[in-house]
């Protein structure tokens, strides 16, 4: 049902303390793992799982309503059924951990799927290196079909910042003209180590030749890189295997 009184919540603006999960895979991911974040969920009225996501957040005491307006208000998707309501959050990484360093990310889509190959592979802390494309946009939640709620990321002003509160990882830096090949062979193990990757035009900067070990991941010559989510899937698991 519809209820009147209560204010719209608006398509997504960067600048608001809120944003939202499109879909009910990452709204139950969300409501699993940031139970205290979820202000409300609307759910269509041709959805088939009412019931058990029903009972879901009346265990955890989260107002969910049917609202087929509310949903075509804040999705241009038509294969969206569900839409969980979240208030945006701070965290800080994990110092004593293994993290992926994303320096510059643009491309919201790439984002969280990396999000989601980082929990795949256990890894749970992003540190994103600024300008960055905005992590709790609805567009990288849902690519990232709700692993963002899983992880720790935080945003630094440069990779100094990042290095200063962030010391004991080994870096490396994945870029075309690393020093070191990376093979399955001869992957480093160590046991802190931070996975660093560029954007996805223009890679890292010469700088980060000298951070660290370079890494050069081995391609065919007929294509000029490997997609940004492609890099860090294959360095990910061959660092975590």
């Amino acid at each position: 049902m519809e209820i009147q009184g209560r204010e719209p919540v608006k398509p997504y603006k960067k600048s608001a303390d809120y944003s939202y999960t499109l879909g009910a895979f990452p709204t139950i991911e969300l409501i699993r793992s940031k139970t205290a974040a979820v202000r409300e969920v609307f759910v269509h009225s041709t959805f088939t799982d009412t019931e058990r996501l029903g009972q879901l957040c009346r265990e955890n005491s989260i107002p969910m309503r049917i609202s087929d307006k509310q949903i075509a208000r804040l999705s241009d998707k038509e294969n969206v059924f569900v839409v969980g309501v979240f208030e945006k959050y701070e965290q800080k990484l994990d110092a004593g951990k293994s993290q992926i360093v994303l320096v510059g990310p643009s491309n919201m889509g790439n984002l969280g799927t990396i999000l989601r190959t980082a929990v795949g592979f256990g890894i749970y802390d992003i540190a994103l290196i600024s300008p960055a494309a905005d992590v709790f946009h609805p567009k990288v939640v849902r690519s990232s079909m709700g692993a963002i709620f899983r992880l720790r990321h935080q945003y630094f002003e440069d990779f100094a910042a990042y290095r200063a509160g962030n010391p004991n990882q080994e870096v490396f830096t994945f870029m075309l003209n690393g020093r070191k090949q990376l093979t399955v062979s001869e992957c480093p193990k160590p046991k802190l180590f931070s996975l660093v990757f560029g954007n996805e035009a223009t890679g890292l900067d010469a700088s980060y030749l000298d951070v660290g070990t370079s890494i050069l991941i081995p391609q065919s010559p007929d294509v000029d890189s490997l997609n940004l989510t492609i890099a860090v899937g294959v360095g990910t698991f061959l660092f975590t295997h």
